[in-house]
């Protein structure tokens, strides 16, 4: 019978054990330390394109993913709690099903290369190739930067900040080229070293385009700081 008892208790701890790691536990849905998988890769994906997070997009939710996930949040005033639960999900641009959020400014990978892809055709189609990825650098940058909106749609749609939207050739269809061109963007390409501007020297009415500080030139546009 002692042995009986004993049992039961020993259970009885098991269960009340259980039950306080499930309470203190990140949501089922939630992407978290020692999570695997695609959601985490399109996590890390955004961690990296944004400057939060360096290395590989391997799936594994592991110490720098943790911490890029911290500053992401600290920065955009979420809990830094270390966990992608909905708020920071949505405020990532995604849903924690691996889709797009609804109500989310940001977009999924194949949307951000073509939304990318359809600005560098409006902007740099006929340029040199080095030049086209350098234009889809520029909006990586410009992500990146405090000075700037922290999605990619923010930074293009931004009023004024491209002919392209202006004159509405972002409304073209974009080659297999230009789509070329941003997803090497998107994986790290800076040809233009972090340059937040560029300009046709030949085009260009702005005043204040000229006060930039050119770093390089590739085909007709000047990169600038």
């Amino acid at each position: 019978m002692k042995r009986m008892w004993k049992l039961r208790a020993i259970l009885a701890g098991l269960a009340a054990a259980v039950m306080l790691f499930a309470s203190a536990a990140p949501a089922d849905a939630a992407v978290y330390w020692g999570s695997r998988g695609e959601e985490v890769r399109q996590v890390q994906r955004r961690l990296k394109q944004w400057g939060y997070m360096d290395g590989e997009a391997d799936g594994v939710f592991g110490q720098a993913t943790y911490d890029a996930v911290v500053r992401f949040q600290r920065k955009n005033g979420l809990a830094a709690d270390g966990v992608v639960g909905d708020d920071t999900a949505e405020a990532m641009g995604l849903s924690l099903g691996g889709t797009v959020a609804a109500s989310s400014s940001g977009s999924s990978y194949a949307g951000d290369v073509e939304l990318l892809a359809r600005l560098i055709h409006g902007e740099a189609r006929g340029e040199p190739y080095v030049g086209m990825v350098a234009v889809g650098a520029v909006v990586l940058n410009r992500v990146r930067s405090s000075r700037f909106p922290n999605t990619i749609a923010g930074v293009i749609y931004q009023s004024g900040a491209f002919d392209a939207v202006k004159d509405g050739q972002i409304n073209l269809t974009p080659n297999e080229q230009s789509r070329r061109a941003a997803r090497d963007a998107l994986n790290g390409w800076d040809p233009t070293g972090g340059c937040l501007y560029y300009y046709n020297p030949a085009t260009a009415t702005s005043s204040w385009i000229w006060t930039r500080e050119v770093r390089l030139n590739i085909g007709d546009h000047s990169f600038a700081v």
